[in-house]
Parts: structure tokens; sequence; C-alpha cells
């Protein structure tokens, strides 16, 4: 297992406003037209018709900028008035990655102090492996970070954030918070029709499904509502069929899975429901996958995986034909890695994130099973570590997002 060391004093936390771009491997060119290559008038004045970089066309000196490590973003804007101008202002800096179509992954962590409850954002760049912050959340009150769900559509690089509870008062709310990493802003977004906590949540072809969950008077849920980030109106969808609060949710095969997780004693089976949005319909979900569904979960190639609420168990990944939970080949989670957790998961690779904002980045192989006429599949796992730095030490994760930006 490789791990990768990042001291306080080697990541230094930035803001992000400030700069979140780093160095692609690969360098491609592209010619555009934007205010740095055609300025107006006052633009032509102050840069007096002087060059990005002497001795290279200013496409091919964009192209360079645009992949400025974020460490350098601050000495960088200071070189010449063009590059403050491109460095300097984040809004302009992301609309010009964007025009370029680039596509980086950034982990962003919803973590709270361990002594004050205080909640914070903290944005991990899967290139470089350092730390940045955005800024907090346009929360009025002091609230629970466990409460909330947050949901991405990350291409567009945009994070959801809906819910959640008063910490004092146990009140559950029906706030609705949109970050959108090119402008590095948040912004209230029309409230839900209920106000809820501890509820289910995904995104099914770009809209936004919340269900079940605490009511205000603290008894669970069993409605549904559906956000369209275009209108940005929320509009009802059929019942659950059952009271409900949420332990884990996932989207799979284009239908939302809800459990309710084990619970103390553990005498009855946990209850599941499963959506399917084409037929706005709730369906009873199968007892193995219920049941087996002990931990926090991602997909990848398809598939459902979960990692498991103890520390140090290996991922197990979910058999629809057989409605069993199988145990995946590799090592386990990583020891440095303690719960609470927070899972997300990009492409065939899954972040889970520990206690101090410890990071272990695994990469999902699958193979073919021989032996077999139809064709199924078999998964294994290899674990990098990314240490945080020291001044996390404070910290506890509560749920993670990958955007792309």
């Amino acid at each position: 297992m490789q791990r990768v060391r990042l001291s306080s004093q080697q990541a230094p936390v930035h803001k992000l406003g400030d700069s979140q771009i780093t160095l692609s491997p690969k360098f491609r060119l592209a010619v555009i037209q934007s205010s740095l290559l055609n300025p107006s008038p006052d633009l032509e004045l102050s840069h007096g018709g002087e060059l990005l970089i002497p001795g290279l066309p200013d496409d091919v000196a964009l192209n360079c900028l645009l992949r400025l490590p974020v460490q350098s973003h601050t000495a960088s804007k200071a070189v010449c008035k063009r590059w403050h101008l491109l460095l300097g202002s984040k809004e302009r800096f992301f609309t010009r990655r964007k025009e370029l179509g680039f596509k980086d992954p950034w982990l962003f962590v919803f973590a709270y102090h361990k002594c004050t409850g205080k909640i914070q954002w903290q944005v991990l760049d899967l290139t470089n492996f350092s730390w940045h912050t955005i800024p907090a959340m346009p929360c009025r009150e002091k609230v629970c970070p466990h409460g909330f769900r947050c949901v991405s559509t990350p291409r567009d690089g945009t994070l959801f954030v809906c819910g959640g509870t008063v910490s004092d008062a146990d009140c559950p709310l029906d706030l609705v918070l949109k970050y959108e990493m090119q402008k590095n802003r948040w912004t209230v977004v029309n409230q839900m029709i209920s106000a809820r906590s501890f509820f289910a949540s995904g995104v099914i072809d770009g809209m936004i499904y919340v269900a079940g969950g605490n009511s205000t008077d603290l008894f669970e849920l069993d409605s549904a509502e559906v956000l369209d980030p275009v209108e940005g109106t929320w509009h009802p969808i059929a019942n659950m069929g059952t009271n409900m609060a949420s332990y884990d949710a996932a989207v799979l095969n284009g239908k939302l899975l809800v459990t309710e997780g084990w619970l103390w004693p553990f005498y009855v089976s946990p209850r599941g429901q499963v959506y399917d949005p084409r037929t706005n319909s709730w369906e009873s979900m199968a007892v193995g996958l219920r049941e087996g569904w002990t931990g926090s979960s991602v997909v990848i190639y398809g598939h459902l995986f979960v990692v498991s609420e103890l520390e140090r168990m290996k991922l197990k990944v979910y058999d629809a034909d057989t409605d069993k939970w199988e145990t995946i080949e590799g090592p386990p989670l990583p020891e440095q890695i303690c719960k609470p957790f927070a899972v997300n998961a990009c492409d065939c690779r899954i972040y889970v994130v520990g206690r101090n904002l410890h990071v272990a980045e695994g990469h999902i192989s699958r193979v073919s099973r021989k032996g077999t006429c139809e064709k199924k599949w078999c998964f294994g796992v290899q674990w990098n570590v990314v240490d945080s730095p020291d001044c996390f030490s404070d910290l506890t994760p509560s749920s993670s997002q990958v955007l792309f930006a």
C-alpha cells in the first residue's frame, strides 16, 4: 500500500477563491475567443499589447497559465497586469478553463469540529493532493452536521446541501443551498416542500430526489419530492408507503434505493424501498440487499459497493442475481482511516474520508469471472492513503462529494 504524506508545512490550506487549478498531465492546445485574447479597449490599455508569455502566442500561453498549480497563483498574479487579470479573478479563471474543457476532480468534504461542532467545507485537489477551503455556508442557526444531505451534479461543478436540523431544538429544516465551483459562492435555492432531516437523497438524470426522514414533530416521514435544478422548484412525488428515516441511499440503474439500516436491538429486519422515477412508484427492497447493507455505499461499474461501519473490514459488492453481498479481493480499509466515514466515488476510484480527514483512495479493478457462461465480474481494490495536514486533527467528516472544474 502506497502512502502519500502531506504535513501542514507541505500542504498549506489555501482559499479556493485565490486559486484552485493544478497541472494536468496532458498538454492540449486550443484557440479560443476570450477577453484575454481579444481584450476590450480598457483591457488593451492595461497591457499595452504585451504577450502573456514573451515568445509564445497568446493561445499557447493561456493554455500554460490555466495549468498553473494552486500554490503558485498568489505569486504568479504579481508578474504582470495580464496575469493578474487572469489569476486574480476566480470567476474569469474558471470561465477560461470551462471554455477550454478543463475537468479536474476535487473532493469536497463536509466536516465539523469535534469540540465546537462548527461546520466547514474542505476541498482536496485529487491531482496534487493539496487542501483548500471554500466560503462558509450561509446558515443562520447553529445546525447539526449529521442531519444534512448533500448531493451534486459533478460534471457541472455544482453542489446542493438540503435539510438539516437545528442543534439545540432538534428542529428539521427545509433549507436548500447551492454551491457553484466556477463562481465559488453559495446561493439559497427554493426551500423543500417539507422540512426534513436524516432523509434519503440522490440525483437521477439531473433531477434531485429526497425522501423520508424526520419531520418537525420528530415523527418519520413517508413523503418524497423532486427538485428541477433548472427551474429551481420542488414537486411532490409518490409517497414511500412507509414512514422511514434513511440510514443510507444510492442511485442504481436509474432508481433511488433507500435503506433505514439495522436498528438496535437488531430483532427486526431493516426496511428498504426502491423508487422508479419512470413510473413514479415505490417497491420493497430485496431482502438480501437491505439486510446486507451495513455501511456507506457507492456505485462503480454499475454495481453497488459498501464500506462497512466496522473499521478494517473489506469492501463488499451486491450481486442482484443472487440477492447476496460478496467480499471483494484486496486488503481491508487502511488502519489510518477511522470512523465515522464519508464515502464517494469517481469513475473507478472510491474515496473514504475518515476522522481527521485522512483519505483512503481505492482503485477498483474488475476481471471477467472464469468458468461461467454468463458474464460475471470479480472485483478487487488497492488502497493509497493521503494523510491530512496537522491542522485537521480536530475535524470529523459528515459527507463528501466529487466535483469537476
